[in-house]
């Protein structure tokens, strides 16, 4: 668990980066820290690791101050993710993901089981990878051996700063969802900066929209596409925020609440999506194909049905049903 207890940063002149913060960060959480740029929320990831002073307040994890802890200590105990990777272009892959083993001093045999054991989770092979250098691969490929890097010595948490942020959109989101792959198996408790909404919604079990080193509100996604706490959050989010909600949503969702529509009896040579597919993707498939339906497939690539833009609404109708607010209570997809 992460503390955040009036945490404060004053830059020479007088200029406040972070005011007077307060949040709690759960055990296994990702919490997203997202705001325009120069909103504080890179300043207040590097106090974590204390690559950047606090002027007042505290942080704590688990219940011990930051304060007390050494430098070196601290930050070999957390793992840290940057948009440019990081990684040390002088050193093989191997010797770039196990460079804190090797400072813990674990022996040559635990940090290569540890290497391949990690190359393996981000979907790399670990020997054909070993022995080459940074430039050798592609920024997809450098951005995963940043993340096992982070996870090498598996500290309990990791500060990751847009790690996606300089990639196409394609590979963005590819990584993305692998990223959320591994953290159901690895569980860590993580602070993740973006500026992207669509980012934020998708990764976080929590956000922190911030603007001007203050938080304008702490909260689900849910909550913050239908509850937003002032006109600076809905100007964030969009008027588009029920669009943007539909993301949490998968069509196993729509399958369970309003089913699915019958296959079509004709040859159908149009794009197909599994059922765990978001229902915002979906809708996009629809709309850019011009298309009536998507076939639906199982876990076994079955045909189990078809979507369509009637039963999307449908959906929405049918969670707004009943609500005291005219918003689309978005639940948080269970991972």
């Amino acid at each position: 668990m992460i503390k955040f207890d009036h945490v404060t940063k004053m830059f020479q002149g007088g200029a406040k980066a972070v005011d007077d913060v307060n949040f709690t960060v759960e055990d296994g959480d990702i919490v997203v820290l997202l705001g325009p740029s120069g909103c504080g929320k890179t300043t207040l990831l590097r106090m974590v690791n204390r690559l950047e002073s606090i002027t007042s307040g505290d942080i704590s994890i688990d219940n011990k101050s930051i304060k007390r802890l050494n430098d070196i200590e601290l930050r070999r105990a957390i793992g840290y993710v940057i948009q440019s990777n990081g990684l040390f272009p002088n050193m093989t892959i191997e010797s770039n993901v196990t460079i804190v083993p090797q400072l813990l001093r674990w022996d040559a045999k635990k940090r290569h089981n540890r290497y391949k054991e990690l190359m393996q989770l981000i979907g790399l092979d670990p020997e054909k990878y070993a022995k080459r250098y940074p430039h050798e691969l592609s920024g997809g490929q450098q951005q995963r051996v940043g993340v096992a890097r982070a996870l090498a010595a598996d500290p309990p948490i990791l500060l990751m700063d847009e790690p996606f942020g300089a990639l196409d959109p394609i590979i963005r989101e590819k990584l993305q969802d692998e990223f959320l792959q591994i953290q159901t198996e690895v569980k860590k408790t993580i602070l993740f900066v973006s500026h992207d909404i669509d980012e934020a919604i998708k990764m976080g079990d929590k956000i922190a929209l911030l603007r001007d080193g203050k938080i304008m509100q702490y909260d689900r996604p849910a909550d913050l596409l239908t509850h937003p706490k002032n006109d600076f959050v809905s100007q964030f989010i969009g008027e588009d925020r029920m669009i943007k909600g539909l993301s949490l949503h998968t069509i196993k969702d729509l399958l369970r609440e309003v089913g699915l529509a019958e296959m079509p009896h004709q040859h159908y040579d149009g794009k197909t999506v599994a059922g765990s597919q978001n229902l915002r993707n979906t809708l996009s498939i629809l709309m850019n194909q011009g298309a009536e339906q998507v076939i639906v497939t199982d876990h076994n690539e079955q045909e189990i049905g078809a979507v369509t833009i009637d039963l999307i609404q449908r959906y929405i109708a049918k969670q707004i049903k009943g609500k005291t607010d005219a918003s689309l209570p978005f639940e948080r997809v269970v991972r």
